[in-house]
């Protein structure tokens, strides 16, 4: 099992070799501190635990002090375990984004939008009544339910709170991985809003081959200036006048030479 934990900057699209628009979502993956190796002789499963984003240590409480003392770095926002990790890792190592490669398939993990108080039709994808012919029934949530038990049955779709909630989409794929700038591209959408955290592992059900997509990359041509010394030139309108003025001056000496001629 592989992970990372980053944050959800955005999407965009890219273009294959063949000319394919893939989108994708741009997840910006600092280094994973290594918080916490457990073991199965002393903890009774093997698992490391990652942290990421800097905490002030004002508001982090003597345990988390301490953890982060005996991993030689700062206290940690946000800790996520990984059990039966791939590779040996001790407290202090980091993860990069280089733990996956272009082609491998994910499960992403992050915290849906919270979209407040919604109704039947919003939240469970309900259908409105209709609209006219005296109907006094829109957008309610339906019949609570029969008679005989005198009481609303659980599982009943009502209004309420909508969002807010761990949602886990599978089977994505890595397009891009850029160890230089810490961000994975992964293709499709992820749940959740902008700058939200995120949590990428290896994927659980997939049954999919490695198919590693050629991206296109931009760079920008750097041209060098080179400076030449340039002879001075006459423009073209002042060198066509010049020259009629000559051609008109011969045609008059011509003339003077050679009276006869004229007459």
């Amino acid at each position: 099992m592989k992970g990372i934990l980053g944050r959800k900057v955005g999407m965009t699209q890219v273009f294959t070799k063949d000319g394919v628009l893939v989108p994708v979502t741009v997840v910006a993956c600092e280094p994973n501190v290594v918080m916490q190796v457990k073991t199965l002789e002393k903890d009774g499963y093997n698992a490391i635990q990652l942290g990421v984003i800097e905490k002030k240590e004002n508001r982090a409480n003597k345990a988390e002090v301490g953890r982060a003392q005996k991993a030689n770095t700062t206290p940690k926002r946000f800790l996520k375990e990984i059990r039966d990790a791939e590779g040996t890792y001790n407290v202090g190592d980091t993860v990069n984004v280089n733990v996956f490669e272009v082609g491998d398939i994910v499960d992403v993990t992050g915290t849906s939008k919270g979209k407040g108080m919604q109704g039947v039709i919003k939240r469970h994808n309900g259908s409105r009544g209709p609209m006219g012919h005296g109907s006094h029934y829109h957008r309610g949530p339906g019949s609570l339910g029969t008679m005989l038990p005198k009481r609303v049955l659980k599982g009943k779709k009502l209004p309420g709170h909508m969002g807010v909630e761990t949602v886990t989409i599978q089977n994505l794929e890595i397009i891009e991985v850029n160890e230089k700038e810490n961000y994975i591209l992964v293709s499709g959408n992820i749940p959740g809003a902008k700058n939200s955290l995120v949590y990428i592992k290896s994927a659980i059900k997939n049954s999919r081959k490695k198919n590693v997509k050629e991206i296109l990359s931009y760079e920008e041509e750097v041209v060098a200036e080179v400076e030449e010394v340039k002879e001075e030139e006459v423009p073209v309108n002042e060198a066509s006048a010049t020259e009629e003025v000559v051609e008109q001056e011969e045609t008059k000496e011509e003339k003077e030479e050679n009276p006869s001629e004229n007459e």
